[in-house]
């Protein structure tokens, strides 16, 4: 058997080296920025609590969804824009502009901030969650309150919008119905009714037992028709929105029961915008965004504005 020739000793480096480049690249710049993409996450509670500098727009270095923004130089958007004051129609208006309220503000203020234009899509609450969660649009941006089943399909920001109520969501009745209904014990032989898909609907279900009917119907402002014209006896609304809503509509003979509330645990409160599942980093983005609108006091400016000008568009 023929003998093999002995390694020179520079043979012998360079294989030491290649053996050991496995070891390495967690060192190296590709390394870095790979360290650097996994600090996107969620916090404990599934929804991202992490922010990003959005001062000088979106990183040149950005992967997934916000790299693909930038590439296209837009924004897309999916709202529900029948929720006044955060998102509804101003028909005196045309284009982009037509699509008013405190959440529209907002997203411009991303849009504006990403270095990319808009493009707002309206469309049904319930296709709002499943558009963005296919992929179709890049963010919803449309009053989203926080539940354990976005969570798992949606990417979900931080709060941006508190209403300063303990609890979020009550009951809206016919003032004639004031005393008769004082309590969700007295609904148990009456209809009810709460938005498809929304935090109310949850919360109906969760802390209503006992009723004779319960639908489920498109927008809020069906609820509240729903409840006026006698098509049900009681809606489970965000009340704050309520509030705004009775008084813009004095003359509607809705009320709030005064001593019903379904608490939301304090991690989960606030509005909120979604992606789809994954897309962390966008989120980062739009924390910032968001940060920035709260540290101003912006969005309750935007809220106080909108506010009166769709109750003068009613």
């Amino acid at each position: 058997m023929m003998k093999q020739a002995p390694r020179s000793i520079f043979a012998a480096i360079v294989s030491a080296l290649i053996a050991a480049a496995v070891l390495i690249p967690v060192f190296l710049p590709v390394g870095a920025a790979r360290a650097e993409t996994l600090q996107y996450k969620e916090n404990e509670w599934n929804y991202v609590d992490g922010s990003m500098d959005v001062t000088n727009g979106i990183p040149e270095n950005a992967t997934g969804r916000l790299a693909r923004i930038r590439s296209l130089r837009k924004l897309t958007v999916a709202t529900s824009p029948y929720y006044p004051p955060q998102e509804y129609m101003d028909e005196t208006k045309t284009g982009t502009d037509r699509f008013a309220g405190a959440d529209m503000e907002l997203a411009r203020l991303i849009a504006e901030r990403m270095g990319v234009a808009l493009e707002i899509v309206p469309m049904e609450f319930t296709e709002v969650l499943s558009s963005v969660a296919e992929g179709k649009y890049d963010l919803a941006v449309s009053a989203l309150s926080f539940t354990s089943g976005r969570a798992a399909v949606l990417e979900m920001s931080k709060g941006y919008y508190y209403s300063g109520e303990q609890a979020s969501s009550g009951l809206i009745i016919r003032e004639a119905d004031a005393e008769a209904i004082r309590s969700v014990d007295d609904l148990a032989q009456r209809d009810i009714v709460a938005q498809s898909g929304s935090l109310q609907e949850t919360m109906a279900a969760d802390n209503i037992a006992f009723y004779r009917k319960f639908r489920r119907l498109p927008s809020a402002g069906d609820v509240y028709d729903a409840v006026m014209e006698g098509k049900a006896d009681a809606g489970v609304v965000d009340i704050a929105i309520a509030r705004v809503y009775i008084e813009n509509h004095p003359d509607c003979g809705l009320t709030i029961v005064p001593d019903v509330s379904f608490a939301l645990q304090l991690q989960y409160t606030g509005d909120r915008i979604a992606a789809k599942k994954g897309e962390i980093e966008l989120i980062y983005f739009v924390n910032g965004v968001i940060d920035e609108v709260l540290a101003s006091g912006q969005y309750e400016a935007w809220f106080a504005r909108h506010a009166h000008e769709s109750a003068a568009l009613q």
